[in-house]
């Protein structure tokens, strides 16, 4: 997945809400439960502590025996983390206490104070061994000779082991959820923008021209945007062939103006009739030339044109051959059978024709013709077609090939035809975004070299 897809982007912000939200609720939760975690503890507490002073109440005088444990085995363990006190206000001296504390006593006054409960005191203290203790205390009026202090107290690490294993529970728990939800969001974005990858997979199969529209069964807001793209390529086509109207109905209008003025010229005699004559086949080149261009320019804009590469140079080969016959040109092909042309048949007639008529022109005895097809690297890049023609003439050199590709020049005025040829192939592969150049052929004669985009 592309960092800069609409998916990527879709996904990273979905596990982004995910994450704060899922971290919000495991913090909110924590807080909630170490509260009622903690309140719950100090209740438990303060019952203890609730019966030591009824205990303590119901003898004469008051605070003369020991409880017992409370109804707690721990307060009878040394050093259990379960501690009950009883002694005079103001530090004085202990009158009673649990067993779990043996020798040792506690200070509230050393306790961190963390609030009041009932008209009791609850801290935080550290007791015999280090141990973290929660403390309850208040000071109890029995009667007017008997005031004391009575605290009780207990293992503050129970408390902790109970929210960090809470918290770890919350922590697998939301993280599990968290991973489901970024799976079924990553799952439930995959499937809505199925129907784009859809529409790609249509505009790729029309650009190669495996279908003419963009069909498909698409939702309700993509298929609007299909029915738009069926009507622009529609357009496109009505535009194409009027254009190739327009350009044919004008070579007619201007060919024959042409021809009455070349006639007049040649049957008259004199330097006028001469100039006129060449200006006038000037005048015919260029308009050809022009004419061929927009003729090229009109085709080369056909989405979804696909030609088959192995007929067209078959039938060229074939033509080519007859036409040289009194020569013995032999020519020979060699096409890749999966070679496709992502373009007009009449395109890739006009750059194969010239190119093999331009080589058998040249030629001695040979013309070769090869297609070669390079796959492309992944499905988002063309492949390509390259088309070598080799022939065993003289060659040229490399100021010569320089200037052969311009438009209307020719090399040696005793060969016929107009010039046009190669200008016409470079235009050709300019317009289809390839490449043409020209190199000494292992022949020992010329190559033209052309990359076209393939099927």
């Amino acid at each position: 997945m592309r960092r800069n897809s609409l998916a990527f982007r879709l996904i990273a912000a979905a596990s982004l809400w995910s994450a704060v939200a899922l971290l919000a609720a495991g913090v909110v939760l924590a807080s909630l439960y170490t509260r009622t975690v903690e309140r719950g503890f100090d209740e438990r507490l303060s019952v203890y502590l609730r019966t030591l002073v009824g205990s303590l109440a119901r003898q004469s005088p008051p605070a003369s025996a020991d409880p017992g444990n409370l109804g707690e085995p721990r307060f009878e363990l040394t050093y259990s983390g379960w501690y009950w006190q009883v002694r005079e206000p103001d530090g004085g001296p202990v009158v009673l206490a649990s067993g779990s504390l043996f020798t040792d006593t506690l200070d509230i006054a050393g306790a961190t104070r963390t609030g009041d409960l009932d008209g009791m005191t609850s801290g935080a203290l550290v007791g015999p061994d280090d141990q973290s203790l929660r403390v309850l205390a208040r000071t109890v009026d029995f009667d007017p000779d008997h005031r004391y202090e009575v605290l009780v107290a207990g293992d503050a690490g129970e408390v902790g082991d109970q929210i960090a294993a809470f918290r770890w529970s919350v922590a697998l728990t939301l993280a599990a959820l968290g991973i489901g939800l970024v799976i079924a969001t990553t799952a439930q974005i995959r499937w809505g923008l199925r129907p784009l990858d859809n529409v790609r997979r249509g505009l790729a199969a029309l650009r190669s021209g495996k279908e003419t529209r963009v069909e498909g069964p698409f939702p309700a807001e993509i298929q609007p945007l299909a029915r738009e793209l069926n009507a622009l390529l529609e357009s496109n086509q009505q535009i194409i062939e009027r254009a190739r109207t327009q350009v044919g109905n004008l070579a007619h209008a201007l060919k024959t103006p042409l021809s009455v003025i070349t006639n007049e010229a040649r049957a008259a005699s004199g330097p006028l009739a001469d100039k006129v004559a060449e200006q006038a086949e000037l005048m015919r080149t260029q308009v050809n030339h022009y004419l061929e261009r927009a003729r090229i320019a009109a085709r080369s804009t056909v989405i979804g044109a696909v030609t088959e590469v192995e007929p067209v140079v078959d039938s060229i080969v074939r033509a080519m051959a007859r036409i040289h016959e009194d020569r013995g040109i032999d020519i020979g092909a060699e096409v890749a059978a999966d070679a496709l042309f992502r373009g007009e048949k009449q395109d890739l007639e006009e750059i194969v024709g010239n190119l093999v008529d331009n080589a058998c022109k040249w030629a001695k005895s040979e013309v070769a013709v090869t297609v070669a097809y390079v796959r492309p690297a992944d499905e988002l890049t063309p492949g390509t077609l390259t088309l070598a023609i080799d022939d065993d003439g003289s060659g040229l050199t490399e100021a010569e090939r320089a200037e052969a590709t311009r438009r209307g020049r020719r090399l040696d005025e005793t060969k016929p035809g107009s010039g046009l040829g190669l200008s016409i192939v470079t235009e050709l592969v300019g317009l289809y975004g390839g490449r043409f150049r020209l190199d000494r052929s292992p022949a020992g004669g010329l190559r033209a070299e052309v990359d076209l985009p393939a099927a």
